[in-house]
């Protein structure tokens, strides 16, 4: 808002300024000397959410209530303004804030945080791929010189959606050039693929569906040498495995709809940024509270915005996010030893396996958290997540065989399913890519994504093992 417009800064706002002053102090220290120092599953439960907010505004609701209103209600003409103005906290508009989402970005913030000495904040989104348009778009403004041609560097190894996003929405329709990296491990083709030009690098980790990875610390150092963020998308791994701000990297985007949201009960997402991010953008706010600044201007007028109830069942959902993760990573890992044993497999891609070619650097930055101070483990324990692909023997002819036969594995796009869900993704999820766009992302006919659940895994293999017999059976 400008300075010195009589109809926003009147006298009477200083009032409401001053006790949101206090509100937000106490807030602070309340984060900085309590929540931070909680356990991760702590932080899951509770989040921001107080028995001293239940008392006093919720009549003393031990559950975050759903606020299904479109607005909020002002005491008088200086609250409105000072709210309108973005000078105190308020909800005023649901498509900018609402106390729902208040606490699901509270709660994301804090944990994609945990165990760093960095400071986050979290932009709640209505899809992951509304979150992935969020964190990147700010960073391609035009700049004063209009024919400036923007680029950004991101690993082809990513979800089908991101891949149409920025080869169509943005390179074809926005002239925004995306320079793709075919292997994130190599430093020096991330590097290659830099200039003056260059916004921003775009990494997924572990990659949907390839189980891709790259060594984060290394990416972020890079583009920080060149003044630019590092954008993660950790949807796979979650912050109970993998929180890439704590290894450097600036800006998280979660598609909260998938291993977030084990239940599958809606669509979700979330941006979660460090505050104090580096950019070569020119613009302070940005820099200095990323997660507000898209709150507060590009979301307020695009509208990507999560309902209030979704908000609250995700973070039900969020609650027992480390146990789950726990458990269906375990689950994977015996999934994946037996598809690698199985003779009408031709390859596994999963991270856990010791002789799969990323593992090494994977088992540098996916653990359990809290795992050493678990009675269960009390040591730090590699998990992998509860994603795998694997490639059929014999082409997509024996694979949608094997595929069709499945009886308790769900056939659907889904994935982080408390239930285990299979797709193809040639047909399915990166169907719209093509087939050069399939080859440059190591995506053949014959693979399928398997999101393994929380059944017992002799079930799931019982399944598997069922289903690849049929697929011999019919073509022997």
């Amino acid at each position: 808002m400008s300075k010195g417009n009589d109809a926003v800064n009147s006298a009477g706002m200083q009032r409401y300024i001053d006790q949101n002053n206090k509100y937000l102090s106490e807030r602070d220290s309340y984060i900085n000397e309590v929540v931070k120092k909680w356990r991760f599953d702590t932080i899951a439960v509770h989040g921001l959410y107080t028995v001293t907010d239940a008392i006093e505004d919720y009549q003393g609701s031990i559950i975050e209530p759903i606020f299904m209103s479109t607005a909020q209600a002002f005491r008088d003409s200086d609250e409105m303004a000072a709210a309108l103005a973005y000078k105190i906290p308020a909800w005023c508009y649901s498509r900018i804030a609402n106390p729902s989402t208040y606490y699901y970005e509270w709660t994301l913030a804090l944990l994609e945080g945990y165990g760093g000495d960095v400071e986050t904040s979290c932009c709640s989104t209505s899809s992951g791929m509304a979150a992935i348009m969020t964190a990147v778009h700010p960073f391609l403004k035009v700049g004063k010189v209009k024919t400036e041609k923007r680029n950004f560097v991101a690993t082809v190894q990513c979800y089908g959606g991101t891949y149409q996003q920025f080869s169509v929405r943005l390179m074809q329709e926005q002239n925004v050039e995306c320079r793709w990296v075919l292997d994130a491990t190599n430093l020096d083709e991330w590097a290659s693929k830099i200039d003056r030009n260059t916004r921003f690098l775009y990494g997924e980790l572990p990659s949907n569906p390839q189980l891709g990875f790259f060594d984060i610390k290394a990416v972020a150092e890079l583009a920080h040498s060149h003044n630019i963020p590092l954008i993660c998308d950790s949807t796979i791994a979650t912050p109970a495995l993998l929180r890439p701000i704590c290894h450097g990297a600036d800006i998280v985007v979660q598609s909260a709809t998938k291993s977030l949201t084990s239940s599958g009960f809606g669509v979700c997402g979330a941006v979660i940024a460090r505050k104090n991010l580096i950019t070569n953008i020119d613009d302070d706010q940005l820099k200095t509270d990323f997660s507000l600044y898209i709150k507060y201007q590009q979301n307020r007028d695009f509208g990507p915005n999560l309902h209030p109830m979704q908000a609250v069942m995700t973070l039900n959902d969020i609650r027992t996010l480390r146990s789950k993760m726990d458990l269906m990573s375990r689950n994977t890992m015996e999934v994946a030893l037996f598809l690698e044993r199985h003779p009408m497999i031709e390859s596994v891609q999963y991270l856990g396996l010791p002789n799969h070619p990323l593992h090494e650097l994977a088992s540098r930055y996916m653990w359990l958290v809290d795992a050493e101070h678990d009675e269960q483990y009390g040591r730090p324990i590699n998990r992998y997540g509860h994603l795998l692909s694997f490639c059929v023997k014999g082409g997509i002819e024996k694979t949608r065989l094997f595929f069709d036969g499945l009886q308790r594995i769900w056939r659907a796009t889904d994935l982080g399913r408390i239930k285990s869900v299979a797709t193809i993704p040639a047909i399915s999820t990166h169907q719209q890519q093509g087939d050069e766009g399939r080859a440059l992302a190591n995506i053949p006919p014959n693979m399928v994504r398997l999101s393994v659940g929380a059944e017992h895994p002799a079930d799931i293999i019982a399944d598997l093992d069922q289903a690849l017999h049929r697929a011999a059976k019919f073509l022997s």
